[in-house]
């Protein structure tokens, strides 16, 4: 499967929008990583019969194209937001204080 981002990359995202209560870019990129494991497991997976062959193979190939699209997405969503393409930085103004816990 072809990947634009890094598990690094999508991490660092991921850990920026936790910390600063950004949670959509977070979601984005969970799905990304949820989405590799499903592919992973479907071309993985044991196939005993022609059946189950064609069974993986339609979910790996529906699951690469989802993929694409949530990469697509998180690009969208990261120019949007004003995030640093090269370094992955979210912008200081969506940087908050975080939630205190109660």
């Amino acid at each position: 499967m072809q990947q634009k981002y890094n598990a690094t990359q999508i991490s660092k995202v991921i850990d920026q929008s936790l910390v600063y209560q950004c949670a959509c870019p977070a979601q984005v990129c969970r799905t990304i990583f949820e989405l590799r494991d499903l592919y992973d497991y479907q071309k993985n997976c044991a196939n005993n019969t022609e059946n189950d062959k064609n069974v993986h193979d339609a979910i790996a190939d529906a699951t690469e194209q989802a993929h694409a699209v949530m990469e697509l997405c998180l690009d969208k969503v990261l120019e949007i937001e004003g995030w640093d393409i090269n370094t992955l930085t979210m912008p200081d103004s969506l940087r908050k204080k975080p939630a205190k816990l109660l």
